[in-house]
């Protein structure tokens, strides 16, 4: 691609400067797929580093430190209590003591370590147990693999927050050491207290947030990659009724990506389904958002009546739950539905329309549909946005003869993409992940015949977290697959808006705006 200096871009014409962006925009994407690939290298290069020096750090906090220092190194806090920070210092003995109890107790956290490798050992056996209450031959069960695999991802996390622990003691030590050296008192407990509700309040409100962050996001994600390596699916789960399951290193995303599995081509209905979940996405966006922005410049237009009124119809698509108004929708389009009967008395047409069974037809009907949700959405917002552009910018453009598609090109959009941008972004991840649209329409229907031999019943509308769903609910519920799938839905949706945000007016020239 040729490329252009300023001077030379200035002298061409309007269309061939849509498209050197428009090519601009392509030709970047390789670029910015490899900068994330050496950002990433920096990350790790940096977090190597990090792990070094700190280890250096630590090594010579030890042999520089005194007696105290040292003896905290296998006795957290000490340190600090024989420095008079008692508080702090059986904080820290605390935390080491509920580690060590964890960790050795039967059935605690070595249990849980030990087992992980394994995922279990012990296979439920069909009438192995005899219940002397029952008087019969019960099943007994097995090691539950499930519960070895939560656990053991759980006591990896209490692992690192005690070495993250044990660290902070060991640079408290060190930092006690330096003020006592200038000959300044430490901190009391008190001092600790009050330090809490006042200059690290901030820390005291966040604890607990990113505690739940942790518990209830982190830990749940980690969780759902591991699942990815087992063979985890309705036949393989917990081990007390069913069997075990087991590690098989890389062989689902071999599954995934292989032409040939049983005579089922994973890799083209996946490519098949990600080229759908993209054109989707662009259209539900792209649509909802420039009808969303022409529908709020017309009822803001001056000498429009009743703009409350034409607002709260359009408001009344978000009060109705989707769940109502989308299953509705979907009935109302069916073969024997509203619509096609009123098309029939009316004899505009002889026969029934399928919307919903024509593959083609019925794309176009999900994202016509989605325009009538997405709509009231980006009207609401555009309309904010709208009141806040300076009528001195359309008043002087009136002024030098700008037509009214000149003001839209060269303020309106522009000051409406630099405001929205992200906006848009976070909307066409949201729409690769949009599963009430299509899920409450069309179930991910019509069938494909094509892909009817891959798990989950593939359809012509389904995007990848329909399809997601669907492995997991139908047949053998392979919960390993659909593992599989969401981390390569997270990897095309972490490119797509790591590229794209790079690109954004709000990013890149956030100085034309201030």
């Amino acid at each position: 691609m040729k490329k252009y200096g300023e001077l030379e871009y200035l002298k061409l014409s309007k269309w061939k400067k849509f498209w050197v962006r428009f090519l601009s925009f392509f030709a970047s994407i390789p670029l910015g797929i490899w900068n994330g690939i050496k950002g990433i290298g920096r990350f790790f290069r940096k977090l190597g580093l990090g792990i070094v020096n700190e280890g250096k750090d630590i090594v010579s906090t030890f042999v520089q430190g005194d007696w105290k220092t040292k003896l905290s190194y296998p006795v957290m806090g000490f340190g600090s209590i024989a420095r008079g920070q008692v508080l702090r210092g059986l904080m820290f003995l605390l935390f080491e003591i509920v580690f060590i109890v964890y960790m050795v107790i039967p059935g605690g956290g070595a249990y849980w370590l030990k087992m992980l490798p394994s995922l279990g050992k012990e296979h439920p056996v069909p009438n192995g147990l005899y219940d002397e209450f029952l008087d019969t031959w019960v099943d007994k069960p097995g090691d539950n693999s499930f519960r070895i695999l939560l656990y053991g991802v759980l006591t990896i996390f209490f692992i690192v927050a005690f070495l993250y622990t044990w660290r902070a003691n060991i640079r408290q030590n060190k930092i006690s050491e330096e003020i006592l050296k200038t000959g300044k008192p430490l901190k009391s407990g008190k001092d600790d207290l009050r330090s809490l509700v006042d200059d690290n309040f901030h820390k005291t409100l966040l604890s607990l947030p990113t505690l739940g962050i942790v518990v209830f996001t982190v830990l749940p994600i980690f969780f759902m990659i591991l699942v990815a390596f087992t063979n985890y699916n309705a036949a393989h789960n917990d081990g007390v009724k069913n069997d075990l399951f087991k590690w098989v290193g890389f062989q689902n995303f071999k599954t995934l990506f292989s032409w040939n599995v049983k005579g089922v081509n994973y890799s083209a209905t996946f490519g098949e389904i990600l080229l759908w979940t993209l054109i989707w996405a662009f259209f539900a966006t792209f649509t909802n958002y420039f009808l969303g922005i022409l529908v709020a410049m017309m009822i803001n237009k001056k000498g429009i009546k009743l703009k409350k009124l034409w607002r709260t119809v359009l408001i009344m698509t978000i009060a109705i739950p989707q769940f109502i108004s989308l299953l509705y929708v979907s009935k109302m389009f069916a073969k024997n539905g509203l619509f096609n009967g009123l098309l029939l008395d009316l004899g505009i047409i002889n026969h029934a329309i399928d919307f919903w069974g024509d593959p083609t037809l019925a794309r176009i009907m999900v994202i016509i549909i989605n325009i009538w949700i997405g709509i009231p959405y980006l009207m609401l917002i555009a309309t904010g946005i709208l009141m806040n552009i300076p009528s001195d910018l359309y008043e002087s453009a009136k002024i030098d003869g700008a037509s009214g598609w000149k003001q839209f090109s060269k303020i309106t959009m522009p000051y409406m993409l630099f405001i929205t941008g992200p906006y848009l972004l976070t909307s066409f991840t949201g729409n690769m992940n949009n599963f009430n649209v299509i899920y409450l329409l069309t179930g991910g229907g019509p069938a494909n015949p094509a892909r009817s031999g891959a798990s989950g019943n593939v359809g012509h509308t389904d995007l990848l977290i329909t399809w997601l769903f669907k492995i997991t609910q139908t047949g053998e519920s392979k919960y390993y697959l659909a593992s599989v799938v969401g981390i390569l839905v997270f990897v095309v949706v972490a490119v797509i808006s790591l590229v794209v945000y790079r690109m954004l007016p709000s990013v890149k020239n956030e100085e034309d705006f201030q």
